[in-house]
């Protein structure tokens, strides 16, 4: 592999007319003019170039310049289209360029191939799938091609993370059309991937143009999974307006997303590839337009969006791998100016992703396991993100602190590491440079685990040498080693440590050298899970205003207090501070109708309480959520409307009759009325529901269900039946 700055042709194309004839330019961006010197060289080009680097223009010029027609195999549909739409829009001619995929008519594909035949098509896009269909191949035979580009290359390779089988048969598909220049273009490809593109499409003599992988502009910051969609709107409420991308692993999440943001006056849209084609694309549109500032995605949204002014990228879910995690965050500040870039992260995310790969081949389970260890690491680390990143993408970041990432703008406090790196250097020579990182810190930690235990490395003198620290630690010391190049993952043995001349050299004379604590998030969400909610947020002295106000209100109105409002609705009202209808409809067991009936006094009340002891309320209180985000409060509605007996929509819902009324309670306490007398009729005499309907009425203190029945007589009465009883006279009696 040769990596080439610059590229003498034999000839001189006059390129600078044709950039400025067809593309309107006068200049040419990085590595671009070499790239296109050497593909009208007819040489092999590899091309690594980040997102917004101006990749299509390395294949889209020489294309024009050369005889015969450029095949450039790429990979999505609405792409080619964006690609062929912006050609044309270059030139006088529209059969300059075409796609070929299935999504297009008989009709359609014979004019795709006059064109081709007679000579007016310059570029012809195809998709990997299409190219391998025989009738194509035979056409193409008839074709002459002036080289072919494989755009978005990383899918080629199986440690790629848009792995797709059809990518690794273009070379011998090239054979059988006819041989010509190949050019590889990704935006991300770590050494491995690389090497496995180049030696899939058989260039592995290619010359290769490797640009920067660095986007100074971009701010990375990693937080703990907590509360992520309130999280999530005050972060985009505070950017006022601003375009932005929010990634979602599954489509559920994207509709549930996207719905919490339209309900919280967030212009956002969902896009994923079970809409239909003309919702997702219209969806997109809207977003390019800027009819809606936030697009809620999964991966499928991106490649080719050409949207200078994304001014951030969240990801709800950690990416499967940090290839898709750098091109999906590249979307953003691609003009150079600000680009946020925030990824929510918890290891249970970790963990399903892992849970996902179960059942596929066990050479796709581990590649797929490497590549979750490394967006782990990457999370969890406390060094420099940008470092990290890029020297994932076998580029050295010789600064220590970038000045924009998390890491870098509250750093973790440093501790001398030396002794620990040595340890950790030994051990790599112990284990003879044939194993990962996670199986060499389960010897120092002393974890006798099956794989240690198979190889005999707890009879090393290296096992349990560290184990005063745990797994994460001495992985946070190999991730610093590493990035110190004192050791190095095998190319072709992805994941194995290698010692460099580097790391014998520090062997050799140990000097200081400060190692960070990584991030502990399964603390932080531990943390936050007790911390939160619950009684110990309470302001105690509200809650007994708030329960004065009620007995009052239910005193004037003859109704037992906990009609009106139940404690814990009081206790949740002592915690947010609600004051307006929308905030109070958010608290728990408050439906609309119930803020609409008894709300007014009760938020006069809590707006004098912080007044007047200066309360900073909760800024993300306000955030409304989705109604009935299951379905099945809907369904039990309906169902009660239509009269179904509660046994059936049990039965029709997998659920026994005591979740049911809990359903029911819960519809019911929030101020929905339901009529039940259909069903407690042919389930309880008169005289029952009567005698329980007084004692709620008259007698009950509280809603308890065991003083009813202490009261009423467990013998006489069942839990059901007080129950049912109970939800009649609140629906009655409070909604």
């Amino acid at each position: 592999m040769t990596e080439v700055m610059n590229v003498e042709t034999d000839f001189e194309y006059p390129i600078f007319d044709y950039l400025k004839r067809y593309f309107g330019f006068t200049n040419f961006k990085g590595n671009q003019e070499n790239v296109i010197k050497n593909i009208l060289a007819d040489k092999d080009t590899f091309v690594l170039m980040p997102t917004g680097g101006g990749k299509s223009l390395c294949y889209q010029l020489p294309s024009m310049i050369k005889e015969g027609t450029a095949i450039v195999i790429s990979p999505l549909i609405a792409l080619m289209k964006n690609q062929v739409d912006a050609m044309r829009s270059f030139s006088s001619e529209d059969g300059i360029a075409h796609f070929l995929n299935s999504s297009l008519t008989k009709s359609a594909i014979q004019k795709v191939k006059e064109d081709v035949v007679s000579g007016k098509t310059k570029l012809l896009y195809v998709a990997p799938e299409s190219l391998t269909k025989e009738d194509n191949i035979i056409f193409l035979k008839q074709v002459p091609i002036s080289f072919y580009a494989v755009d978005e290359a990383h899918c080629i390779s199986e440690w790629g993370h848009d792995f797709r089988p059809e990518y690794r048969r273009i070379r011998p598909i090239i054979n059988e059309i006819g041989r010509a220049p190949i050019i590889a273009l990704t935006a991300t490809a770590t050494p491995k991937v690389q090497h496995d593109i180049q030696k899939n499409l058989g260039m592995l003599d290619a010359n290769v143009f490797k640009s920067s992988f660095n986007r100074a502009n971009l701010y990375y910051e990693v937080r703990p999974k907590i509360d992520t969609s309130k999280e999530i709107i005050k972060y985009i409420k505070n950017e006022g307006g601003k375009s932005g991308i929010i990634y979602c692993l599954s489509r559920k999440k994207v509709e549930e997303l996207a719905e919490t943001l339209q309900v919280n006056g967030i212009k956002a849209l969902g896009y994923h590839a079970g809409m239909d084609s003309a919702t997702r694309s219209g969806n997109q549109d809207k977003f390019l337009m800027e009819e809606a500032d936030v697009i809620v995605a999964t991966i499928a949204f991106g490649m080719g969006i050409d949207k200078p002014d994304v001014r951030f990228v969240i990801h709800y879910d950690i990416p499967k791998s940090l290839e898709g995690y750098y091109q999906e965050t590249g979307r953003s500040g691609r003009d150079g100016g600000e680009g946020k870039c925030i990824t929510f992260y918890s290891y249970k995310d970790i963990q399903k992703l892992e849970k996902f790969m179960q059942g596929k081949p066990v050479a796709e389970q581990e590649i797929g396991k490497q590549l979750l260890l490394e967006t782990v690491a990457y999370a969890e680390s406390s060094v420099c993100r940008r470092k990290l990143l890029l020297h994932y993408f076998g580029e050295v970041y010789q600064q220590d602190n970038c000045g924009n990432c998390d890491n870098c703008l509250n750093p973790k406090t440093q501790f001398e590491g030396k002794d620990y790196i040595v340890q950790a250097l030994e051990a790599v020579l112990a284990v003879k440079e044939k194993f990962k990182a996670d199986h060499i810190s389960n010897i120092l930690s002393g974890n006798l685990t099956s794989a240690v235990k198979s190889y005999r490395h707890h009879n090393l003198p290296e096992f349990g040498g560290g184990r005063d620290k745990d797994v994460r630690f001495w992985g946070a010391v190999f991730r610093q080693a590493m990035i110190a190049r004192f050791v190095e993952k095998d190319i072709e043995n992805y994941g194995l440590l290698k010692m460099t001349e580097g790391g014998h050299a520090y062997l050799n004379n140990p000097k200081s050298f400060m190692l960070t604590q990584d991030h502990d998030f399964e603390e932080m969400e531990d943390n936050a899970i007790s911390g939160s909610g619950g009684t110990d947020a309470m302001d105690r002295t509200l809650f007994a205003l708030l329960k004065d106000q009620r007995k009052k209100i239910a005193k004037r109105l003859n109704l037992p207090p906990f009609v009106i409002f139940q404690d814990p609705s009081l206790e949740d009202m002592s915690i947010h501070y609600p004051i307006t209808m929308d905030e109070l409809t958010q608290i728990s067991g408050v439906g609309t109708g119930k803020a609409a009936r008894y709300g007014k006094e009760f938020l006069e009340l809590i707006k004098m309480h912080v007044e007047e002891n200066d309360i900073e309320r909760p800024q993300d209180m306000v955030v409304k959520s989705v109604v009935n985000k299951s379905g099945l409060k809907v369904y039990i509605i309906q169902s009660i409307d239509r009269q179904m007996p509660l046994d059936d929509i049990a039965d029709a819902k997998n659920i026994d009759m005591l979740e049911l009324l809990t359903e029911i309670e819960a519809i019911v306490n929030s101020g929905t009325k339901l009529h039940l007398n259909y069903y407690i009729d042919q389930v309880m005499d008169e005289d029952k529901q009567e005698e329980i309907y007084e004692y709620f009425k008259e007698e009950a203190e509280t809603e308890s269900i065991q003083d009813a029945l202490a009261e009423l007589g467990e013998d006489d009465y069942s839990e059901e039946e007080v129950r049912l009883i109970r939800i009649k006279f609140i629906s009655e009696v409070g909604n």
